[in-house]
């Protein structure tokens, strides 16, 4: 026998050694954590203690038997034989590598390990430890077996659903199934989902479809709104069907036997059908004027639907005449449009002279657009269009024309011309002095500033650069600060504002202008302000890049879509005269009294105060409140579901964190008020006489 084979049998001893401890230790353990899942548990949580308990002890041999290397035997034979003399590596080396004596020693170890017996290196068995180890898993195994068996058990008279209930066991949902069959009109196929909770187009069809691991008397869905569908059975399975006409929140309800494991509320979303969208693209204009060659009227745009476009109508309107003798013309025109029925594109010319349009003449047309919605469609309707023949020019207007001040496009033209004077000033500047280039580029400064003044005066706004040297208001609202008047480039377009008051003080001077108009204004001041400022410093070429930011500001106010009003006929309801002099009200709402404080409906602030308190508060009141405004609230249906699961639950702190947290939005912040200042004590009233007295 030769050396190697006596190393691989040492090391196969001690691996055998190391496994059969590992087992006498793992099985007993094993054993009683499987018997505890099962009697404590089920058994399927039993089976899968035991397949974790097995795949562990199995990597814990692989380990142990992974640790017995050369390196382990070598250490292990130096430490039981001296004979050895501490190199016993030799016998695990390479030959090849060994230099002067090491071959040598090498081979008198090999002769002395076959001569000598076997060395023992195993691992002694720990006795004790797998005696308490042992005694431990049987007092366990015999706790476990003493708990009541899992599952449901069969009871004297046979009824399972009796012994669940006698044990007050949870009953699972073993296998849960809804349909889902959108309307026939939207085009969209049915689908299933395992969740209880889903997104349902508006008039779609829900079938439930589950089967529980036990057998109650009967079952039913409750609603949030207090309906409740009654639920069929059909063997272990149960059934219903429903058609969904708004959001709703459900859960399902067990008669005759213990509740759901999951009884929460589980949330049915509702996805509306929304109404067309039209995009006109031809005319690019709301009004259109008519020259004297035009023959025809090009009309293009494009509608959008989510299930799809039923039929799409152009409305005419034509108006002829003037004054109080204008007479209207109606028609419809039924358009057929290319595309895909969720996207159609429509084109359509309309022949002017078949119309009889003259001069002074309005062509005013509407796209109308209904979807296929069941059983009423959706409508919707494009702003108004309007081709107008302009009239001729009176013959007593000649000479007016000059009469007349052409105030707003020396607005648009200012800033264009401080762009030019800063370009001219940035390519002369290496000719000019210091002080003299600071000084031109602080004269353009200045012509800024009082350009972004004057559009102040649009948005209302105010400076307190703009007050006389005594204090007072100073009428000339867009002059400089030295008082002076500004440039002659500039024009006076200042007394076109100034002829109808200043803006800041009228209560109409706030809704002159729309909003995105008046947003466009305001980036238009703010890059000003940006070029004044660096315009004040001789930065040029930081400059420019503000100024020509705001003249693209200014150029967008100035193309922005006008609103025109088309000359359409006035249908004024009928007055019943019945009622007149009678003082009968009916249908007419109160009077808004300002003397009078308004009601506010608290419900929402008390119930916040409840749940700072740590109470549940009046949930049936909030409920109503939600119902009675619905409308307002962003997310009305997860605040039900928030309050339902905290009436069920009224100790859970994150139920009521999540209420609060909803309710936040909704409270309306308190109105500002005057707090009087606290009279003085009594160490105030001696500082304020100890200052009133004249000094010593």
């Amino acid at each position: 026998m030769n050396a190697e084979r006596v190393l691989s049998r040492i090391a196969s001893a001690v691996r055998l050694r190391r496994t059969a401890i590992a087992c006498a230790f793992g099985f007993p353990i094993l054993a009683a954590a499987t018997v505890l899942a099962w009697r404590g548990l089920d058994a399927r949580a039993a089976w899968v203690f035991a397949g974790a308990g097995l795949a562990a002890l199995a990597a814990w041999i692989v380990v142990r038997r992974r640790a017995v290397d050369p390196a382990w035997l070598a250490r292990g034979l130096d430490a039981h034989v001296r004979a050895f003399e501490d190199s016993s590596a030799l016998l695990f080396s390479d030959p090849a590598t060994l230099t002067a004596l090491q071959p040598l020693q090498r081979e008198r170890l090999r002769a002395r390990l076959v001569a000598m017996p076997e060395p023992d290196l195993r691992d002694t068995w720990p006795a004790r430890a797998l005696l308490v180890a042992g005694a431990l898993a049987i007092l366990v195994v015999i706790a476990a077996w003493r708990l009541p068996a899992p599952g449901p058990r069969t009871g004297p008279d046979g009824n399972a659903t009796a012994a669940l209930a006698a044990r007050d066991a949870r009953i699972h949902v073993t296998a849960f199934n809804l349909r889902i069959e959108p309307p026939a009109y939207t085009g969209l196929p049915a689908r299933e989902q395992t969740a209880p909770d889903a997104k349902v187009e508006e008039g779609a069809r829900l079938h439930w479809r589950f089967e529980l691991d036990a057998t109650p008397t009967s079952a039913r869905i409750e609603f949030h709104d207090g309906t409740r569908l009654a639920l069929a059975r059909d063997g272990t399975r149960w059934s219903a069907t429903r058609t969904l006409e708004r959001a709703l929140l459900y859960r399902i309800v067990l008669e005759g036997a213990p509740a759901l494991a999951d009884e929460g509320w589980h949330t049915l979303e509702l996805v509306p059908d929304r109404a067309p969208e039209v995009r006109v693209l031809e005319p690019d204009r709301t009004l259109t004027l008519l020259d004297g060659s035009q023959r025809t009227w090009a009309l293009a745009f494009e509608v959008a639907d989510d299930h799809g476009v039923a039929a799409t109508t152009l409305e005419l309107t034509l108006a002829q005449g003037g004054g109080e003798n204008v007479t209207f013309q109606q028609r419809s025109i039924a358009l057929r449009g290319e595309g895909e029925p969720r996207a159609l594109r429509f084109r359509h010319v309309l022949d002017l002279a078949a119309l009889g349009i003259a001069a002074g003449d309005d062509v005013i047309v509407r796209v109308q657009v209904a979807d296929n919605r069941v059983p009423e469609p959706n409508l919707s309707r494009s702003a108004s269009f309007i081709l107008r023949w302009p009239p001729e020019a009176a013959s007593d207007g000649s000479g007016v024309e000059g009469l007349v001040a052409r105030a707003l496009p020396a607005y648009f033209r200012s800033q264009r011309q401080i762009i030019i004077d800063t370009e001219a000033l940035r390519d002369r500047r290496k000719s000019l002095r210091e002080e003299a280039l600071l000084a031109e580029s602080n004269g353009i400064a200045e012509d800024q500033r009082v350009l972004r003044l004057r559009y102040g005066q649009f948005l209302g706004e105010e400076s307190s650069e703009e007050e006389s040297p005594e204090g007072g208001h100073d009428d000339d609202h867009a002059g400089p600060a030295a008082g002076g008047a500004p440039p002659a480039r500039f024009g006076d377009p200042g007394d076109a504002v100034a002829a109808a008051g200043h803006l800041h003080d009228m209560a109409e001077a706030a809704t002159l202008l729309d909003t995105q108009t008046r947003e466009l204004l305001r980036k238009a001041l703010d890059a000003m302000w940006q070029a004044e400022r660096e315009l004040r410093q001789g930065a040029l070429d930081a400059a420019l890049p503000h100024e020509n930011r705001a003249l693209g500001f200014i150029k967008q106010v100035q193309q922005s879509t006008r609103i025109y009003l088309a000359r359409v006929g006035l249908e004024l309801p009928e007055i019943d005269d019945a009622r007149r002099l009678t003082g009968e009200r009916r249908g007419v709402p109160p009077a808004l009294d300002l003397l009078r404080d308004r009601a506010v409906d608290d419900t929402l602030a008390r119930f916040r105060a409840a749940l700072d308190r740590g109470e549940t508060g009046d949930v049936a009141a909030l409920q109503r409140w939600i119902a009675a405004h619905e409308a307002e609230v962003p997310d009305a249906l997860g605040l039900r579901a928030a309050l339902l699961r905290l009436e069920e639950r009224p100790d859970c702190v994150e139920c009521r964190a999540a209420v609060r947290q909803r309710l936040w939005p909704l409270l309306q912040a308190s109105p500002p008020g005057l707090v009087l200042r606290p009279s003085a004590d009594d160490a105030g009233r001696a500082y304020l006489r100890a200052l009133a007295e004249p000094p010593p």
